[in-house]
């Protein structure tokens, strides 16, 4: 069963930037896109379990911090070498100014 879970208050994510969410003994990252969107992906690389919010956000591409691996994080897509499982990805919400992950 699903259930909507307070993951961050907006403006603690700066546009293109990137925040680790740990709930249940789960890490998530949270995205804050470009275009003001919020996105939601699990937290750790699927290369070597490295924390995604360690790494570098670019346009709407986490980047681990360990291998380089790249992903796109709107759709949890590994983008190539080193990576090559996808990320799970979670529904956001917001509501007043609260973001919530769908868990």
């Amino acid at each position: 069963m699903s259930q909507w879970i307070e993951a961050c208050v907006t403006d603690d994510i700066d546009a293109e930037d990137v925040l680790r969410f740990d709930y249940g003994g789960h890490s998530y990252a949270v995205y804050h896109s470009p275009e003001g969107e919020f996105y939601a992906t699990d937290g750790l690389c699927t290369h070597e379990k490295v924390q995604l919010a360690d790494g570098l956000v670019m346009d709407n591409i986490i980047e681990c911090p360990k291998h380089n691996g790249r992903f796109n994080y709107k759709t949890g897509a590994a983008l190539g070498a080193t990576v090559c499982v996808n990320l799970k990805t979670y529904p956001v919400k917001v509501e007043n100014n609260t973001l919530y992950i769908q868990v």
